[in-house]
């Protein structure tokens, strides 16, 4: 089983992700936590310590070959574990980082997608971008500004996946936001509580 969380930065992916896999975790169920990275953090920091903006193709073609190595290896893993798996973001979220960026979709991802195993459900953390800015202006670790963040909403509602993304609120508290996230997942057919056989 397995489910992938989208959404732009300061949604609450992984604390989402975490919560997840630790709920089930806690019921005494299997569940495997993985993340699908792509190095946009450390090059923007990078980028912001020097004082520049990186072409928007070399962040791609970077962000791009560690995504796509990252989802390969999570794939992996999941193929070989028994329970519920849950990634923390996956090529979607590329997808939408080159809408984001005015770059076209290509080819390669959408077949690399079309390829892989399919998610039992892929949900969406959605947030205001003003609110996710906050959280991020809050935490100091990123450099994302509220312009890129509303063009990166932007980008994951312009994928043609999007329609079949399950919806959730993040601007919820964390534990309001578990009991949707396990509420959506059943409303969909997603029974989390099968991990506790497996």
């Amino acid at each position: 089983m397995i489910i992938v969380l989208t959404g732009i930065d300061g949604s609450g992916k992984s604390t989402a992700a975490q919560a997840l896999v630790s709920s089930v975790r806690a019921k005494g169920g299997r569940a495997l936590l993985l993340s699908n990275h792509a190095g946009r953090r450390v090059m923007s920091l990078v980028a912001a310590r020097l004082g520049v903006r990186l072409p928007a193709r070399l962040s791609d073609a970077v962000e791009t070959a560690l995504r796509v190595g990252n989802a390969l290896v999570s794939h992996l893993r999941a193929s070989r574990f028994d329970g519920l798996v849950v990634m923390d973001r996956h090529l979607h979220c590329q997808l939408a980082l080159r809408s984001a960026s005015g770059l076209p979709r290509g080819r390669f991802l959408p077949w690399l997608l079309a390829r892989l195993p399919q998610p039992d459900a892929v949900i969406h953390l959605n947030i205001d971008p003003a609110e996710a800015h906050r959280r991020i202006v809050a935490r100091g670790t990123d450099s994302e500004s509220l312009d890129d963040l509303a063009a990166f909403q932007a980008g994951y509602r312009d994928l043609p996946e999007y329609a079949g993304f399950v919806k959730v609120d993040a601007s919820a508290p964390k534990e309001q936001l578990l009991a949707e996230l396990l509420s959506r997942l059943a409303a969909v057919g997603v029974d989390t509580d099968s991990a506790l056989s497996a």
